[in-house]
Formats: C-alpha cells, structure tokens, sequence
C-alpha cells in the first residue's frame, strides 16, 4: 500500500521536476543567457580597449615631450654649427654625429608617434563597434526580458501549482519511506522503477529470487542492487 501511494508521489513529483527543467531550458531563458554573457563580454572589451586608450594617452603626452626636447636640441646643435663652426676634422666628426643620434631618436620618436595616430584610429573605430554591438544586443534583450518575464510568471504559478499537488501526495506517504525515496534521489532519478518479468525496469538488472519473492509477496522496500532505485510490482501487473 505504501509503494503505491510513493509511486503516485513519484509521478506529480517528477512532473513538477520535468516543467522545472522545461523553464530552465526554455529557449527565450537560453537566449537571454547568451544576450546577458554577451553584454558582459561588450563591457570586458570596452573596458580593455579604455585602459588602452589610457595608456596610449600618457605615452603619447611622454613621447611628444621627449620629441619635443630631441627637436630643441638639435636645433640647438644646428645653430651651434651655423654660430661656431668647428675648426678641426675631429671637431666636425664629433658634432655631426652628435647631430645625427638626435636626428635618429628623433626618427624614431615620430615612428612612435605615427604609430599611435594609427592605433588610436583603430580603438577609436573598435569602441564604436563595441557600442553599436552592444546597444543592438540591449534593445533585443529588454524586448526579449519582457517577453520572458510573463512567460516566467505563467510557468512559475504552473511549477507551484505542480508542487502543491506533489506536497498534497508526499502527505500520504510514511515519512521514513519518504526521506529514502529523496535520499536515493539525489543519486539517480526517478527513484523508483516497475518490476519488469523479473528484470528492474530502471537499469534492467535481472534480479535474484529472494528479491522477487520479497516484492511480489510482501509491501516490503526493495531496492535493485545495481543502480538503487525502489523497486516497484503494482498489483494486477
């Protein structure tokens, strides 16, 4: 009599449990999920690319100062060239290569700084993308949210609903035969199976005799010795 009433139990409880499921994966939850993870993923970028922008602004300020003062001393050194000229070969070879390291760090300065122009163009173009992906994706997810909110609210009274009647069933149950139907539960799912010919009709393990005798002679709880589950023989089956 007691299997009875846990398997009716069983089966409101594994309804509740499908629809459960059922609202878990629905396929408006699922693309809100990856609206959600993508909106995330936006703001990651957008952040990256701030930070890179930052840092080229103050190597850019650095860069402009160091050309700057490259610029000064090389006109600087040209006007010395012009206002004292050398007068000796060795004198001239000195200052002409002095002249041409601050012409070759000025190169490569302006490298630099062309370089980051190029740069700044190009985050300048991935921060648009970035926002104009990530408003698109926005507007579908509000719209989107919207929709799922009444969804989530019909299917949620339906879920308690579902619930409601499996407590009403639990009720009539032995409370000890209860807690074991949970306990095996959280190891595999459903927790009870029909006798099959002499087979559980969970795992199709072929059960021993002393077994078959205990479940189709007594309301006793048997379990399947492969896979757990309570085993089950209802009566004119």
């Amino acid at each position: 009599m007691q299997l009875d009433l846990l398997w009716q139990y069983m089966q409101v409880d594994m309804d509740a449990e499908r629809f459960e499921n059922e609202m878990r994966n629905s396929p408006n939850r699922q693309q809100l999920i990856k609206q959600r993870d993508f909106l995330r993923d936006q703001q990651t970028n957008m952040a990256r690319i701030e930070d890179d922008v930052t840092g080229m602004i103050d190597r850019l300020e650095a860069v402009r100062d160091e050309a700057s003062r490259l610029q000064s001393l090389l006109d600087a050194a040209r006007e010395a060239l012009e206002n004292d000229p050398p007068k000796t070969a060795e004198e001239v070879e000195e200052r002409l290569a002095s002249v041409q390291k601050l012409m070759d760090s000025l190169s490569r300065y302006e490298q630099e700084l062309k370089k980051m122009q190029k740069d700044a163009v190009t985050r300048d173009r991935q921060q648009k993308e970035v926002r104009i992906r990530a408003a698109r994706t926005k507007a579908e997810f509000d719209a989107l949210k919207k929709e799922y909110d009444v969804e989530f609210k019909r299917d949620s009274e339906k879920l308690a609903s579902l619930r409601a009647t499996a407590e009403k069933e639990a009720r009539k149950v032995d409370p000890n035969l209860l807690l074991r139907y949970r306990q095996i539960k959280q190891h595999v799912s459903p927790p009870m199976a029909k006798l099959v010919g002499n087979q559980c009709g969970g795992c199709f393990m072929t059960l021993p005799s002393a077994s078959l005798k205990k479940i189709v002679g007594e309301d006793a709880v048997v379990e399947c010795d492969n896979c757990g589950r309570i085993l089950y023989a209802p009566e004119g089956e």
